[in-house]
């Protein structure tokens, strides 16, 4: 992952080296610029010091034809050899130049040394006529070579005209450069601000608004999205991470909260409807006991049935029970109503013994059996009929209710599945044993499992309903 100090350094390096690169070719052009302006004056200098050593060497020679001594001698080949110095450096410049006025003047500057060399050594010899001639002949070569200098000088002087033009025009090249690389340089450094400003402010601005809306309440708002791989992505992703976690929170407190009211729901309905429970236990146990000892088995075992159904009803019920339970107080129920309706009412249970041990919230099947009783077959003249099935499959346990009555519409099913409790009848839970009804029964399994499709009701008019669960063999499982 890419950081923000790791993106402000690759920047601030990218513009030292820009800057160092221009400064290095700025430093080069100057520097050529700089060598040409040195060798250019420096051959006008050595030029000049040419011209001034040979009319030196030819003073010393015509000081030493005067007076022969050894100060004099000294004093001309030290002159001599300066002379021969300039010379050789002089030859060395002008080595590659196809200059004819050079080739001339430095043939000039070999004879004038060659004449002042047997200018000397007549005089040595004490041969007045010879160092006389070549005297002369020195004199002339100096007086040759001030010319020829001269005439060099001016040839550079041109060719130098030609090179300061060149420089002036380089001179102007150069400003224009210098402009173009400053509006370049200051275009670039306000692009990378506003970029590297906008993929910083962009995100901040993008979180600072969605959390404005968590703080509004809004827990479900579009999620931020940034691209950029710093800590700032980090920041939104944690940022997305945390509201979702809270919406969840809320969601489950209000799902608690919601449960827990349709709990308390229950007790006050149980309340208002039970008359001192262990009394009523006692005194059916009694009128059981009672039946049995009279031989009245049919009454005993009604009896026990309508004691079980009470004790189950009555219990703990924000607890959880194994499916069995809840099978076997059908079981019960389905007892009492045979024994009230006789062969009005058929009764079918088909179960799979291994989806018994399932978890599910107490008093489920019981209410939506006799929700299907009452609602559907009770006031059918000829009876009808009402099974429950059960069996699974590898995720999950299904329930089926299913009667033959006279059916619901399609917008009683689509209320019920609602759950607007406010918006159903009155009398939705009138004739029950336990005062709850379907959308009570069906928000708990909601709740109980943290989903919303653990129910599906199929009803056709006259024909009957089915009221199918779909249990998730793993809680919470989507």
């Amino acid at each position: 992952m890419k950081t923000i100090r790791g993106k402000l350094t690759v920047y601030f390096i990218v513009f030292i080296i820009l800057f160092q690169v221009t400064a290095i070719s700025i430093f080069v052009s100057s520097n050529q610029l700089t060598n040409t302006y040195h060798d250019s004056f420096e051959q006008f200098l050595l030029l000049n010091s040419v011209a001034q050593k040979s009319e030196e060497l030819y003073l010393r020679t015509k000081t030493v034809v005067t007076n022969a001594d050894k100060e004099n001698q000294a004093s001309y080949f030290k002159a001599k050899k300066l002379l021969q110095k300039d010379k050789d450096r002089l030859t060395h410049l002008y080595a590659d130049t196809p200059k004819i006025e050079i080739k001339n003047y430095m043939n000039l500057l070999e004879t004038f040394i060659y004449e002042s060399e047997l200018t000397v050594g007549f005089t040595l010899q004490d041969d007045i006529e010879q160092y006389t001639t070549h005297l002369e002949e020195t004199r002339i070569t100096a007086s040759y070579i001030q010319a020829a200098a001269l005439e060099i000088i001016d040839v550079e002087l041109t060719d130098y005209q030609a090179f300061y033009q060149n420089l002036q025009v380089r001179n102007n090249h150069f400003f224009v450069f210098i402009a173009f690389l400053f509006i370049t340089t200051m275009m670039l450094a306000i692009f990378f601000a506003l970029w590297f400003s906008r993929g910083i402010t962009r995100p901040v601005q993008q979180l600072s608004h969605a959390a404005k809306q968590v703080a509004a309440g809004k827990l479900r708002g579009e999620p931020v999205h940034i691209h950029t791989n710093d800590e700032l992505k980090l920041l939104g992703d944690t940022f997305n991470h945390m509201r979702a976690n809270i919406d969840e929170l809320v969601t489950e407190i209000k799902d608690q909260s919601e449960l827990d009211r349709l709990i308390k729901e229950m007790e006050l309905k149980h309340l208002q409807n039970q008359i001192n429970p262990h009394f009523l236990f006692n005194t059916l146990n009694t009128i059981s006991k009672m039946a049995f000892l009279e031989d009245a088995r049919s009454t005993s075992n009604l009896i026990d049935a309508v004691a079980a159904l009470l004790r189950h009803s009555l219990g703990q019920i924000d607890k959880s029970v194994p499916l069995a339970d809840e099978v076997a107080v059908v079981e019960d129920y389905f007892h009492i109503q045979k024994v009230r309706f006789s062969e009005r009412v058929e009764f079918v249970l088909e179960m799979d013994e291994a989806c018994m041990d399932i978890e599910l919230p107490k008093l489920t099947l019981q209410p939506l059996v006799e929700n299907a009783f009452i609602h559907g077959i009770e006031e059918k003249e000829d009876g009808g009929r009402i099974s429950l099935h059960i069996y699974q499959s590898p995720s999950t346990v299904y329930v089926e209710i299913k009667d033959d009555g006279k059916g619901m519409p399609p917008e009683r099913v689509q209320q019920i599945l609602s759950l607007s409790e406010q918006e159903l009848p009155t009398d939705e839970h009138a004739g029950h044993s336990t005062g709850l009804g379907l959308s009570n029964v069906i928000r708990r399994l909601q709740l109980f499992f943290q989903r919303t499709d653990v129910v599906k009701i199929e009803s056709v008019m006259g024909e009957g309903t089915t009221i199918r669960l779909l249990l998730p063999k793993q809680k919470g499982e989507k």
